[in-house]
């Protein structure tokens, strides 16, 4: 699969990088990731298994891609971004305790000729995801396949993008004792 996208044609648009824009260190990955597994775990057994086979699809049709990891009070999302900027991700994993979602930050603008695609917000579209096989499915292969094509922001063609955590429930706690110990 081809990550590649075609100049817009616009003088703001970026040339595609030759090597995702990563400086963090084996140490950090290794701490997000435990991060990450430990925010993951929170949730029942299938819906870990599911959210862990959907990173290494995804990371492997975007090996560049930075994960960004938000955590909400119900659930977590992790955004597939081509830089570090959450609001250019293209595609995003939803877990919480309904289920797990695959979202699409463009969905609006995606064909979807079988009809996947849920939502009816300015921009981002959701699929339910049952299994690790339905990324696999022919149509929404295609789903991805455009929603990466389309992206504004193009992925780099080598490297390895980042884990980033973005909130968590842990650093929120430990800012806010930190916050009260200044404060005394």
């Amino acid at each position: 699969m081809s990550v590649k996208k075609k100049p817009s044609g616009r003088s703001s648009a970026k040339v595609e990088s030759e090597i995702a824009d990563s400086t963090q260190t084996a140490a950090a990955r290794r701490a997000a990731e435990a991060e990450l597994r430990a925010l993951i775990a929170k949730f029942a057994p299938e819906h870990v298994r599911l959210v862990s086979a959907m990173r290494r699809s995804l990371r492997k049709r975007l090996p560049s891609s930075h994960e960004l990891v938000y955590e909400y009070r119900d659930c977590f999302v992790i955004s597939f971004s081509p830089n570090e900027r959450g609001y250019e991700g293209v595609l995003a994993i939803r877990a919480s305790a309904d289920g797990v979602k695959l979202y699409f930050n463009r969905g609006k603008e995606l064909s979807d000729p079988a009809k996947l695609l849920q939502g009816s917000g300015n921009q981002a579209r959701s699929m339910n995801v049952e299994g690790a096989s339905t990324l696999t499915r022919l149509e929404v292969a295609r789903l991805i396949d455009g929603a990466i094509a389309a992206n504004p922001v193009p992925f780099a063609t080598a490297g390895r993008g980042s884990v980033v955590i973005r909130s968590t429930s842990a650093r929120r706690s430990e800012e806010h004792t930190s916050e009260l110990q200044s404060h005394h």
